[in-house]
């Protein structure tokens, strides 16, 4: 028999770290490989994380409601015909374990900062708990993976009903300080940052308290890391689609009695998107620190949102895609999100995201950049307008304004001038006799 680990997927384009939001199983029960154990949710998707092996559940590492970064261990598994390397890594596991609880450290030392790098890394019950009962969490020991401080390391504390407070800590400094008067040298220390409260918001009667769920928790975590890393700016073309509205409504009714899905406007946008990111690759690319990596694969995220949250699944390779092909891609991958069977594989790998704000009204926007993407397109919604043609004659089209985010970094005004420019010339010339949906 040996013990093996079963870690934190990546569930995600970016997703650094996961919620177990619900376990599925629990110590002592048998599983068979790829069973589902957990259901974990990120900023991006709702999961539930398979077993990597058939055998027994032996300890339960992740609580619910913590959040632990990819590659984390979350629980461990008893597995039969382990080979010799195995099960020494497993013993080394056992022997680990033990020593830590034969050795459990007191829960205001201050233990060494290299031996526990997760340390300052609080799940939401661990913050709650330790909220609601004034802990100062900067002197509790955790017992979880990397010094971790788990919602059992704060339980036992409440009910030791030794609390320690920024108060013991400062009283603690001063008995050592009045212990060795003799002492004189000082060693100084860098002020630490300042924790970011919450508002001060009055509530009145009538008002609701809506708590913050895990999932949006997260994409609020990625919105702001992708504002505060990735220098935004923002460009706009107005292009004149008629001819593809009027080429669209024209074979929209045959085309769902003969393929079963909807011919959307947006699947026209995609594949124009796609064929101009093919001529400018610089526009599909990333900024990787000290260097830009330029994709091969043309992969568009397009954003599908659901009541409470915002899912970004990916259309592989959607230049080798047709306008039917991208169409079909687009109705699967937002009823999969819509029904909670959305895969995680199938949320990797985008390269530029396309949104279409336009289903909702919009006709103008700027959007956050899908990190560590470069760009995002908001298609907003096509409107009727009066429009100076040749000759001075105002004509009645169908107008859409396009909206390009981009990361400074990566990108340069000149280059999403072109890329836009190439789109909207596609599109102002899709047409009956220019463009075939197959």
């Amino acid at each position: 028999m040996a013990i093996e680990k079963i870690t934190m997927p990546q569930l995600g384009e970016s997703v650094t770290e996961g919620t177990i939001s619900k376990w599925l199983v629990s110590p002592g029960d048998k599983v068979n490989k790829y069973d589902p154990i957990a259901e974990v949710m990120t900023d991006k998707v709702n999961a539930e994380v398979p077993s990597s092996f058939t055998g027994v559940i032996k300890e339960l590492i992740a609580t619910e409601d913590e959040a632990l970064a990819v590659g984390e261990v979350i629980c461990l598994i008893e597995v039969e015909g382990g080979t010799t390397g195995t099960t020494n890594d497993s013993s080394k596991v056992s022997s680990s374990n033990n020593e830590a609880k034969a050795v459990e450290p007191a829960r205001t030392g201050e233990p060494a900062k290299d031996a526990e790098p997760n340390k300052g890394r609080y799940s939401p019950a661990v913050l709650r708990l330790a909220q609601d009962h004034s802990i100062d969490l900067g002197q509790v020991s955790g017992t979880g993976m990397g010094g971790r401080i788990t919602r059992k390391d704060v339980q036992q504390i409440i009910d030791s009903g030794q609390i320690p407070t920024a108060a013991t800590k400062t009283e603690e400094k001063r008995q050592q300080t009045e212990e060795k008067p003799q002492q004189t040298e000082v060693a100084y220390t860098a002020p630490s940052a300042p924790k970011q409260a919450s508002p001060a918001i009055e509530t009145q009667h009538g008002d609701l308290e809506i708590p913050i769920t895990g999932i949006r928790k997260a994409i609020a975590t990625n919105m702001l890391r992708s504002k505060h890393e990735a220098p935004h700016a923002w460009t706009m073309v107005e292009v004149d689609v008629t001819n593809l509205v009027n080429y669209r409504n024209s074979i929209k009714d045959d085309f769902k009695k003969s393929e079963g899905f909807n011919l959307t406007f947006f699947a026209f946008f995609v594949k124009a998107v796609a064929q101009a990111l093919k001529e400018f690759p610089q526009i599909n690319s990333m900024w990787a620190g000290d260097k830009i990596i330029q994709k091969k694969a043309i992969n568009i995220s397009i954003a599908v949102a659901t009541k409470d949250a915002l899912f970004v699944p990916v259309i592989k390779n959607a230049d080798e895609l047709t306008v039917k092909g991208i169409a079909r891609e687009i109705t699967e991958l937002a009823n999969k999100v819509r029904n909670g069977k959305l895969k995680s594989d199938e949320m990797q790998g985008g390269t530029f995201t396309v949104n279409n704000t336009g289903s909702f009204g919009s006709v103008q926007s700027m959007g956050i950049i899908n990190y560590p993407q470069a760009a995002i397109l908001q298609v907003e919604s096509i409107v009727k307008r009066p429009v100076v043609m040749e000759g001075n004659m105002i004509a009645i089209r169908d107008m859409v304004n396009l909206c390009m985010s981009l990361d400074h970094r990566v990108l340069d005004g000149l280059i999403c001038g072109q890329f836009l420019a190439r789109v909207k010339e596609i599109l102002e010339n899709t047409s009956k006799e220019n463009t075939n949906v197959y």
